[in-house]
Parts: C-alpha cells; sequence; structure tokens
C-alpha cells in the first residue's frame, strides 16, 4: 500500500510539531489527524521540560475552553428533553439574575443603571451574548468598578486560575449582585456565559454538572478519561503547564493548576474550563457532531441540535466586536464557527475551539476531517505552532 493518496500535509505534521519541540518552544504535545476510521496520532516529546516521562497517546490534558463544546451539547440535550427551550429567560432557573440592571457606561458606577430591554434567554448564553463577560479594550479588563467589584469578589471570569472558592449557588448569589455590561443579544462577550450556563444546566438537569456530563456525553460516549478531576493514581499523568514569564521572556513552569489542584472534585465544577480529557475521548465528542449527533449507530443528539450548535449565529458587527479571542470568527452555541474561506478550509464551516493552557480541536464537515493538539503550553496557541498545527492538518 502506498501512501500517495495521503494528503501533503499529513506528513509534514508530526515534523514540523516535532521541530518545534526540538527547538524547546514546548516540552511535547499530542497531535491527531483523523478521517473517517482513519486515525493518526503523534505523542511527540515529553510531559515536562528535563522530565524522562514521554508524552503518549493517553496522556491527560487540562482542555481549559475546550470544556465549552461539552457544555452546548449537554445544553441541547436538555432542550431536547424539554427541561429547557432556547428562547426562555434564564431568571426560571436563576432566580438571583432577575432584573439584573445594565452599565450606563462600562466605566460608570455599578448603580448607574438602566433596566434591561428584554430578558437574558437560554439561547443569549449558548450564543455568549448575555450582556457580561471579559473587556478587551482599551486594554484587557481595564480597572472598571464593574471589573473589579467582579474580581474582588473571586468570580474568576477569564482565566480559569486560581479557582473561585464559591460553590454555584454562592457564584450565582455574587454575581446576580452586579449589573450587566451591555443589553441581552448586543453583543458578544466572552466567558461569563459559559460560568452561568453551566449552573443553568445543573439546575435543569436535577443533578450536578459533572454527574450531568457524565451520565449523559463521557459514559455514553466512551470518554472514560474526561472528568472535572483525576483519581490519585493518574495525577502522574497531567503533564506540566508552561506559560511565558512576562519578565525574561522565557517558558516558565506554572504553580496553578498543579496536580494536586485536580485530585478532589471542585467546588464550582466549571463549564467553561473544569475538564481534563485525552486525545481519543475528545475525538469521541468531535464524532458525534461531524455524524450529526450519531454515535456508533446510536442517536444522542438530533441533527438540528447539531445544526444548531454549529452554524454561526452573529452578525458581522458582533463578530467585529468580539476582539482578539473570536479573532473574526463567528460562533455557534458554545464553539467556534468560520464563516469565510481561510488557508485552512477553503469552504467556510469549520468549527471548534481552543483552551487557554495549549489545546485546540476543530471539524471540516466539507473534508470529514477532525484536529486536535494537546498541549500544557500556552504560547502554543500565540507563537505560529497552532497556525502551523491548523494548515498541515
Amino acid at each position: 500500500m502506498t501512501h500517495s493518496t495521503a494528503p501533503a500535509g499529513v506528513h509534514g505534521l508530526p515534523t514540523a510539531m516535532a521541530a518545534r519541540v526540538a527547538a524547546g518552544e514546548l516540552p511535547g504535545l499530542v497531535t491527531l489527524v483523523a478521517r473517517g476510521d482513519d486515525v493518526r496520532v503523534d505523542p511527540i516529546g515529553t510531559l515536562r521540560f528535563g522530565g524522562a516521562a514521554p508524552m503518549r497517546r493517553d496522556t491527560i490534558f487540562r482542555i481549559g475552553s475546550m470544556t465549552k463544546p461539552v457544555l452546548g451539547v449537554a445544553t441541547m440535550m436538555l432542550v431536547e428533553d424539554g427541561r429547557l427551550a432556547l428562547d426562555e429567560p434564564i431568571d426560571r432557573l436563576l432566580p438571583e439574575l432577575a432584573g439584573q440592571g445594565v452599565l450606563r457606561r462600562l466605566d460608570g458606577p455599578l448603580d448607574d443603571t438602566v433596566p434591561a430591554d428584554r430578558p437574558t434567554t437560554v439561547e443569549d448564553l449558548l450564543t455568549f451574548r448575555m450582556g457580561h463577560g471579559m473587556i478587551f479594550e482599551p486594554s484587557f479588563q481595564p480597572p472598571y468598578p464593574v471589573v473589579t467589584a467582579a474580581s474582588e469578589r473571586q468570580l474568576r471570569i477569564g482565566p480559569p486560575d486560581p479557582r473561585t472558592p464559591h460553590d454555584p449557588d454562592e457564584w450565582m448569589r455574587q454575581f446576580g449582585a452586579l449589573p450587566l455590561l451591555h443589553q441581552p443579544g448586543e453583543r458578544w462577550q466572552y466567558d461569563s456565559a459559559a460560568l452561568v450556563l453551566g449552573i443553568l444546566v445543573a439546575r435543569a438537569a436535577g443533578q450536578s454538572l459533572p454527574d450531568f456530563f457524565r451520565t449523559r456525553i463521557f459514559e455514553p460516549l466512551g470518554m472514560i478519561e474526561t472528568g472535572f478531576s483525576l483519581p490519585a493514581g493518574d495525577l502522574d499523568r497531567l503533564p506540566g503547564y508552561y506559560a511565558t514569564d512576562p519578565e525574561t521572556g522565557a517558558l516558565a513552569e506554572q504553580e496553578l493548576s498543579a496536580p494536586g489542584e485536580w485530585a478532589e472534585p471542585p467546588v464550582f465544577p466549571s463549564g467553561a474550563a473544569g475538564l481534563v480529557s485525552t486525545v481519543d475521548d475528545y475525538l469521541a465528542l468531535a464524532r458525534l457532531l461531524l455524524h450529526r449527533g450519531v454515535h456508533r449507530s446510536e442517536r444522542l443528539l438530533s441533527e438540528r441540535s447539531v445544526e444548531l450548535i454549529t452554524t454561526n449565529h452573529l452578525t458581522p458587527e458582533q463578530i467585529a466586536g468580539g476582539g482578539p479571542v473570536l479573532d473574526g470568527q463567528g460562533w455557534g452555541y458554545c464553539l467556534a464557527v468560520n464563516t469565510a474561506p481561510d488557508e485552512v478550509s477553503p469552504v467556510p464551516g469549520r468549527y471548534g475551539w481552543d483552551g487557554g493552557y495549549g489545546t485546540s480541536w476543530f471539524n471540516d464537515p466539507h473534508r470529514g476531517l477532525i484536529a486536535i493538539a494537546l498541549t500544557q503550553t500556552v504560547a502554543f496557541l500565540f507563537d505560529g505552532g497552532l497556525t502551523e498545527f491548523r494548515r498541515l492538518a
């Protein structure tokens, strides 16, 4: 059998990624490219700089915001169950948010608000248009009163570490005491909506978010390594987490999110960024969406739900206002959707999302392609590594 039928990039991908590891850009990574039953997985490098333990196909990664697409799937399962409706106000199950005002000015005092034009809906959360989230202009999370108040309340909007000390009910009580930044439905903003939606899903399901994810998604898909915490015996399978030291410009292993933090179930199971997973587990979720809701001949999600998850819902103005996180992409339900041809896909419609610890996934339905890259080096997302991975995949 010859390999001439393989796309040109398939053989170049592991070589290019190995070159980045050899250059010291990251200690290691695991890549996966799949089309149909043809799955290529390449574990490259080691779990830590200077360590002997190699990256393996079953290495467990903090997947950060790649948790969000799982949350989108979970939400649509509850919509199909009749426990949630896309157009219903969220304050039916989140009464703490009833009557939240909207700031007259982003930098204004917390009590200078106007009433919301309409209630926030479940779909507003899914599309990240609830009226609250991170601010990127004129700087990242500027010291406006509303930003400072969220920080003082330890709501942890944005980076998942250090973790919030609050359980979901207390978190919601604290969040509900703050005003919205924009009118519901007006703008796309990152992160807050997923934190709120995780609590909404748990309340709608009548069980904790970890239990609902496990029984409705992880067990049916065989995602046995995915969860909000790890058994003690698996903690050494978690790689070191590296970020660039702003002082020196060198990569430094982070004390945050150390393996011990994953030994206990979290007080606040974050639907925004709380999961660990493996490349094969995430492949199962990616295939569920690529196969339009079917897992091995069993339907877990309707075609219509998958279509809603993987279709852009934003206006061009909302995309333009999405800042560096959205980066010109559209947004479905809890994941990004490509709305124009680019160097990765000649046809629009590619969808997926990245995680802030250095992970990435996309499906290209036009090509029937799934691509996943898992690292624990934040710089991979910004230093050209991720761009090269996508292009070669």
